[in-house]
């Protein structure tokens, strides 16, 4: 259960997180000058974020995993 919660809670802030970079990197390095706002949040939305909720699933069953040193 424990794993589960980390898990859950690396996704969340993992997803947050990517988003925002995403948005961020798109939004300046995009070469579009039509819909760039457009174009930066479909990519924290579909691309960035969920890249970075597995990356922080992962990280979190991990992390959640590991017992405290006795």
């Amino acid at each position: 259960m424990r794993r589960l919660g980390f898990g859950v809670l690396g996704g969340s802030i993992g997803f947050v997180v990517a988003a925002i970079a995403g948005y961020v990197l798109v939004g300046a390095l995009s070469s579009n000058t039509h819909d760039v706002a457009i174009e930066a949040s479909m990519t924290a939305a579909f691309v960035a974020g969920p890249i970075g909720a597995l990356l922080g699933l992962v990280v979190g069953i991990v992390l959640g995993g590991r017992k405290p040193p006795a």
